[in-house]
């Protein structure tokens, strides 16, 4: 259909993401960009606009009013507006309260994504926030490995609270903060003079450990149970490591009873007969209870803490 001066034209508001490379736009934000008839961004220095020039999209660094707005539209033109970081909440606003007169006929209004957020990319805004905070902030600018170290052993502890709790507002909390730890480490370990690494390599790290201990899921092998999907596990993981021994990689610092079922697991999924030490003592009967509850398919730290739980709740029925 033919424009006449009585259509009122169409506006279209171009959204992007900043965690998207500038220039990688949807196919219908170029198709809209080169049909329109004025092309405008309020912000000159829009990470976009070189790259929109260098495609032939003659863009205003403008900012216009509603009103100025609806009458370039006027007789069906179209005009591409690139909105800012913040979305034009003037102009959306003003076009509202003109819509809300019935003064004057309204141009089609459509809002145009021209580039996604993919999943995972508000970890690109963490990495950045992070940067920041290490160059700028006082505390943040001293802090070493070592001076961390504890701080991540207090985000887990608290992320286990919040599991065992079944509080889903904490768990997305906790696993934030652990989430932080991840980045202030690797942001730390880049400004090592000797072997420095980033969080993409901790990331990239992490997808090729993956990748090859799930050739059920990324080769040509298969697994239907969970058992299947250990061993696969395993076998890589020992191929891997070339380790002379089931303990090594075990850490000794852990709490107790994680570190014997550790062990327990390790032994008895190497399949190897290994008597429990013969000893008195408090010492060796948790080892066995902590052998017995692995064998058994218990976590006894989670089991020992449960019972904790339960005792407290005792106590403080008892005080009231």
């Amino acid at each position: 259909m033919n424009a006449t001066t009585a259509d009122p034209g169409r506006i279209v508001l171009l959204t992007t993401s900043h965690r998207v490379a500038p220039g990688l736009l949807s196919w219908p934000a170029w198709q809209a960009l080169r049909a329109a008839d004025h092309v405008l961004c309020a912000d000159a220095a829009h990470p976009q606009l070189p790259y929109l020039r260098e495609a032939g999209i003659r863009v205003d660094e403008a900012s216009w009013a509603a009103e100025e707005l609806v009458a370039a539209c006027a007789g069906g033109r179209t005009v591409v507006v690139v909105a800012t970081g913040e979305g034009e909440p003037a102009l959306t606003d003003g076009l509202a309260r003109l819509a809300g007169s019935g003064r004057v006929p309204m141009p089609e209004l459509e809002l145009l994504p021209a580039s996604y957020d993919l999943p995972g990319a508000r970890l690109l805004d963490l990495v950045q926030v992070m940067d920041r905070i290490r160059a700028e902030c006082p505390w943040s600018s001293q802090r070493t490995h070592k001076g961390l170290a504890k701080y991540a052993i207090e985000e887990a502890y608290e992320l286990v609270e919040a599991i065992e709790d079944g509080d889903r507002d904490e768990l997305r909390e906790e696993l934030g903060d652990v989430l932080l730890q991840v980045v202030f480490h690797a942001r730390i370990a880049e400004e090592d003079t000797e072997t420095p690494f980033s969080v993409d390599d901790v990331a990239a790290g992490i997808v090729t450990k993956l990748v090859h201990r799930h050739p059920h899921v990324f080769g040509d092998e298969t697994a239907s149970t969970p058992d299947e999907v250990r061993e696969h596990w395993l076998r890589t993981k020992a191929e891997e490591k070339q380790r002379t021994s089931v303990t090594e990689g075990v850490p000794l610092g852990q709490p107790g009873l994680a570190l014997a079922a550790k062990l327990a697991s390790r032994v008895r999924t190497a399949g190897l007969d290994v008597p429990l030490p013969a000893g008195e003592g408090v010492g060796y009967e948790l080892l066995a209870l902590a052998a017995r509850a692995e064998s058994e398919g218990t976590d006894p730290e989670a089991a020992l803490r449960a019972a904790a739980r339960a005792y407290r709740d005792a106590i403080r029925e008892v005080e009231a």
